[in-house]
């Protein structure tokens, strides 16, 4: 079987190949935020139902905002004890727990309330938070066809340098599918300083102004194009 004019061009089909790339910069869509709840005392019995109490307080203060948390999930649990000293003569201190919560937000204008709700909490640390973008956003079709129309674009303007037109496209793909360089990763979402509080003070704080930091969308695409003859 032989190879066709298109699988390596010839110099009556040459091929061209380029790179498409695009660049978005886009609103976020979701920020999260990290929750920690934590509870320390000397008896195991006694840290646990403080840190039950805690979590339960946090949960029910972000199921009172409703929609705008798109989605509330428990992830780590702990009970460790603390030892005096180590060696044959170890002797437990306390029992420290820690639960941990993330919360998924996609209403920005209650994420300032949120966020210092939840840290004037007892024994409660917030971090975040991390802006980004849905899976399913439309930012990501539309960065990957800019892409494309950008590598159509660059090769007419190759083949119009010498004298030819774009013929047929024999190859489209991403980067990393055919053992091209992997395309870097998407910028991750910025974060704010983590803030975290005990005790929760006589009248509560006021509302952070949070800013939306904006999303960076990368797409690239190798294209492969069959040129008619150039004129040289």
């Amino acid at each position: 079987m032989t190879d066709t004019p298109y699988s390596y061009g010839t110099p009556d089909h040459p091929r061209l190949a380029v790179r498409g790339e695009a660049r978005l910069e886009i609103d976020p869509e979701i920020a999260r935020v990290v929750i920690t709840v934590s509870a320390r005392g000397k008896d195991r019995r006694a840290a646990l139902e403080d840190l039950t109490r805690r979590n339960t307080t946090v949960l029910e203060l972000a199921r009172t905002y409703g929609e705008a948390v798109e989605k509330l999930e428990t992830g780590a649990f702990s009970i460790t004890p603390e030892l005096t000293q180590r060696g044959r003569d170890e002797k437990i201190r306390a029992y420290l727990g820690r639960v941990h919560i993330t919360a998924v937000l996609g209403d920005f204008t209650a994420l300032g309330e949120f966020t210092t709700r939840i840290a004037d909490l007892d024994m409660t640390r917030i971090d975040g938070p991390w802006w980004a973008l849905r899976p399913s956003s439309p930012a990501h079709g539309e960065a990957r066809r800019q892409a494309v129309r950008e590598a159509v674009q660059r090769a007419r303007e190759y083949a119009d340098a010498v004298g030819a037109q774009l013929a047929a496209l024999v190859e489209l793909a991403d980067l990393g599918a055919e053992n091209a360089a992997p395309a870097p990763p998407p910028a991750s979402g910025g974060y704010g300083a983590p803030r975290g509080f005990a005790g929760a003070p006589a009248e509560a704080a006021p509302a952070l102004d949070l800013e939306p930091q904006r999303q960076t969308v990368r797409a690239q695409v190798n294209a492969r194009f069959i040129m008619t003859p150039p004129n040289l």
